[in-house]
């Protein structure tokens, strides 16, 4: 059989070793969609692999391969990455071995033009090699989407060993656990283990990897949600041996800024500081009202230099991740809180952007240099708007005339230039939980955000483009966001007519289209609805060798080089900027692999933004499980064949109205329309819909929420609120 795509695909269709290789891996009885999903299969090849699996378990291939003593690997077998090596080559092992004997090393060969980069836990379908001193070569064929065969779950401990119950929502299968296996763990423990064999009949048996602590302890929320998305927590020794040999950077080839009255200006919580600002009416006579603005950015790049181990560990996390109790971080706690946080009046090595802008906001010219920085004060945002507001306290009243002035009047320079670019305005309220000294959530506030805020956001903004903009004839890792998908804006259009808002079709989009629409609403029974639906118009924005622009804010080109201490991405904005100044920055190997590296690091940010909505989620059903049986005020947020998502107006905790609960169905579920209509008109819920629920049920370890409509009893037929929707009848939904 010919190894390639049919006509009308588009994925990789395996030859029958390889699908052999797969279902040794995955089980005998691995369901067809699965495997379809697996190697991206599409038209007819679909049924060719129907094919080929009847002729599979025909001949019982599988199983009798299963069952014959191995002398050594089959010639394509799946493996899993267990580490990079110093070198930065890929270690892997059989992802289906089994025996008390250590599984052989496996070395992984590069894999074809745009696969991305291995990292720990990948699994990849392989072909085999052996080499004359009996270890292993892989040469890739297929990345394969992750297997379950690890499991978090709390352990119940039953007279002959114990259960595993997952912490998965949704995932309501139990695991089987041996005493020999169960690693000491006591009942109600957090706990990580390994699938050992998948089971057609009976429970599937796991073995206990890793004791975590009480699950019903009160910081168990962002320990499962980390651990569920697989984020690195502990670094390799190697990489705080490397730490911890480092000193403080000198003034030797920097330019001296430790005169100038820097000041850092972040969160309450903050305790990393990479930025820290300055601003001054620029005094030069072409330049009639316009400022000098320098942003200082912690030189991350001095001490963390290309192939050690402190870069390969933050190149495969990508970036920290934040919680309400704890970070993951990119970098060791030597970097992040010491030699690159630019704390106050301490010496800090930075590279220093200078920027020249106009009265209107224009950027004049600008130029990046490293720096030696003396911080002049910490300040928060609450700090610095009380102080513009009139307000100073002790350490910014010395601070006001010189520094907080001039930075308001750079600001709204700047400001000015963003509105008239129409940057994507969106107005969707964020929330912050608090957390009690045990670790217990003490309340769920809003998060206010000042005009404090927004200095700092367009002063990075600034830096950001002026990166970009050096860097056009250089590598450089663009954050791009394309324009909205055709397909999702016709959804919105279909939405918006329903509400007397248009969208013409010939239209040019461009963010200032959809601003002019959230104005329209602003302040109205719809803007909620709006705002959401905007949102889920937009594109995703990325990590990009190359450039797009960005099309929320309105640019050109932009580049992230502010937060090198937290996203890898920025690393790499500020190795290359150091290559243009004449200096060891961007290595060689790592230009040539940028397209893939821009796909690894837009992953893990969005494996990280995943955990921290987890965490989140799970700290909300911990808050709210002492309220069951309350009423709440919420609104609408997914609509979906089988119920509806509503977000409480206070807290934003957001759980599931199941279907079967809804009164006065059947119900007919139009996904373009975001709505759920009862048969006969009575009842129609419309995504953004005020409505008031009661809590069911809320479950801290699994994170899921369930709510009932306030009055609606069980089943299609219970009787509720008419008002539970937009309004009853068809005519309310226009």
């Amino acid at each position: 059989m010919a190894n390639r795509p049919s006509a009308k695909g588009s994925g990789h269709l395996p030859t029958k070793d390889e699908l052999i290789a797969f279902l040794r891996e995955r089980g005998p009885r691995t369901p067809r969609r699965e495997i379809v999903r697996a190697f991206g299969l599409k038209g007819t090849e679909r049924t060719e692999i129907l094919r080929m699996l009847k002729e599979i378990r025909a001949d019982t291939r599988t199983e009798k391969r299963e069952r014959r003593p191995r002398k050594g690997l089959p010639p394509v077998s799946v493996v899993e990455i267990t580490e990079i090596d110093a070198d930065g080559d890929a270690l892997a092992r059989p992802a289906a071995w089994r025996g008390d004997d250590p599984p052989p090393t496996i070395y992984l060969a590069r894999g074809r033009p745009g696969m991305p980069a291995p990292a720990p836990g990948d699994r990849l379908l392989a072909r085999l090699s052996v080499a004359p001193d009996g270890s292993y070569a892989a040469q890739p064929i297929k990345r394969l989407p992750g297997m379950p065969n690890r499991i978090l779950g709390v352990y119940r401990a039953t007279g002959e060993g114990g259960r595993l119950i997952p912490t998965e929502r949704g995932q309501r299968k139990e695991f089987l656990v041996d005493g020999d296996d169960a690693m000491g763990a006591a009942s109600g423990e957090l706990v990580a283990a390994e699938i050992l064999r998948q089971s057609v009949w009976g429970l599937t048996r796991a073995r206990v990897l890793e004791r975590l602590g009480e699950a019903s302890g009160p910081r168990a929320a962002s320990l499962i949600a980390i651990h569920a998305a697989g984020l690195p927590v502990e670094f390799p020794p190697q990489v705080h041996a490397d730490a911890a040999s480092l000193t403080p950077a000198t003034a030797e080839g920097r330019v001296d800024l430790r005169g100038l009255p820097l000041v850092t200006i972040d969160g309450a919580d903050a305790r990393d500081f990479d930025d820290a600002v300055h601003a001054a009416a620029d005094d030069d006579p072409e330049n009639p009202g316009g400022w000098r603005l320098t942003v200082a950015i912690a030189d991350v790049a001095w001490y963390v230099r290309p192939g050690g181990a402190i870069d390969r560990e933050a190149y495969r996390r990508g970036n920290s991740a934040y919680f309400p109790d704890r970070v993951v971080p990119m970098l060791p706690e030597t970097l992040s809180n010491d030699l690159c946080s630019l704390r106050p009046r301490q010496d800090r090595a930075c590279v220093a952007a200078q920027l020249w802008i106009t009265r209107d906001g224009r950027l004049r010219r600008h130029r990046f240099r490293r720096a030696l920085m003396r911080s002049a004060a910490r300040l928060t945002y609450e700090q610095v708007q009380a102080a513009a507001d009139g307000r100073p306290d002790a350490t910014t009243l010395p601070l006001l005339q010189e520094v907080i002035e001039p930075l308001y009047g750079a600001f709204a320079a700047l400001d000015a230039a963003r509105r008239r670019r129409g940057a994507l305005a969106l107005d969707l309220p964020e929330r912050r939980v608090v957390l009690a000294a045990d670790g217990s959530v003490a309340e769920v506030t809003r998060h206010t955000r000042l005009e404090s805020h927004r200095l700092i956001e367009e002063f990075m903004i600034a830096a950001n483009v002026a990166a970009a903009e050096t860097l056009e004839r250089r590598p450089c890792m663009y954050r791009v966001h394309d324009a909205p998908d055709p397909v999702k804006v016709e959804a919105l259009r279909e939405v918006l007519a329903g509400l007397g808002l248009k969208i013409a079709r010939a239209q040019v989009l461009e963010p200032a289209l959809f601003n002019r629409i959230l104005e329209r609403v602003s302040g109205g029974p719809h803007e909620r609805l709006v705002n959401e639906m905007v949102l889920r118009a937009q594109a995703q924005a990325v990590y990009s060798p190359g450039n797009l622009g960005h099309f929320g804010l309105g640019l050109r080109r932009y580049a992230h080089f502010t937060s090198p201490i937290r996203r890898y991405a920025d690393l790499l904005v500020h190795r290359s900027l150091i290559s243009g100044l004449g200096e060891d920055g961007l290595s060689a190997e790592m230009e040539t692999r940028f397209e893939q590296v821009g796909k690894h690091l837009s992953m893990t940010e969005r494996r990280a933004m995943a955990a921290e909505r987890d965490a989140m989620d799970r700290y909300l059903a911990a808050y709210l499980s002492k309220h069951i049986g309350a009423t709440f005020t919420g609104h609408i947020t997914g609509v979906t064949r089988f119920g509806l998502f509503v977000a409480l107006e206070d807290s934003g905790a957001e759980g599931l109205v199941p279907l079967s609960t809804l009164p006065g169905g059947p119900y007919r579920h139009d996904a373009h329309r975001h709505t759920l209509e009862g048969k006969y008109g009575r009842h129609v819920f419309t995504l953004g819909a005020a409505v008031e629920v009661r809590l069911a049920e809320a479950d801290a370890t699994r994170g899921g929420i369930v709510f009932h409509l306030s009055g609606a009893g069980p089943g299609p037929r219970g009787r509720g609120p008419r008002r539970a929707g937009v309004k009853g009848g068809r005519k309310g939904r226009r």
